[in-house]
């Protein structure tokens, strides 16, 4: 009897063993849109704030994003302190920010977003900097970043 329940309890214990399930990690889609198909609204509206980001930089007077230009975690993630470090960045190896210049746009097929690629321009004609702004479905920045410019998207 004794054998018999300590059978069934190995047998409980390794049927309830939780089981590893794999994930498929989801494929996001990306659809190139020429400049002129994309709403000229949410042109200027990603166009307006990319800016205004940027020009922070030369200006130092720091206007943080409200709840109708942005999403509430690029709200909470561009902070006095991160604008300013790069900023300093900036300016020190590219001189004052003059422009942004869109170069591409982008459609994010899976989160229904748009990606506006610009070329940012600085007095120094070394600057190679992207400035990437995307809007979600509300007309929200979801996303903003800069890198280095690179002719492919990725």
């Amino acid at each position: 009897m004794k054998n018999l329940i300590l059978v069934l309890s190995i047998l409980l214990l390794i049927g309830c063993k939780s089981k590893t399930t794999l994930k498929k990690p989801v494929e996001i889609q990306y659809e190139k849109l020429s400049i002129a198909e994309v709403d000229s609204n949410q042109k200027k509206k990603a166009y307006d704030l990319g800016k205004r980001t940027l020009m922070i930089c030369n200006t130092s007077k720091f206007i943080p994003f409200n709840e109708s230009e942005a999403t509430q975690s690029v709200i909470q993630n561009t902070t006095l302190e991160k604008h300013s470090k790069v900023c300093l960045k900036f300016r020190a190896r590219y001189g004052n920010f003059i422009d942004l210049k869109l170069m591409e746009t982008i459609k994010n097929v899976t989160e229904n977003e748009i990606i506006f690629r610009y070329k940012a321009i600085f007095e120094h004609s070394n600057a190679n900097k992207e400035l990437r702004v995307t809007l979600n479905n509300e007309n929200k920045i979801s996303s903003l970043r800069t890198m280095d410019w690179t002719d492919s998207f990725n």
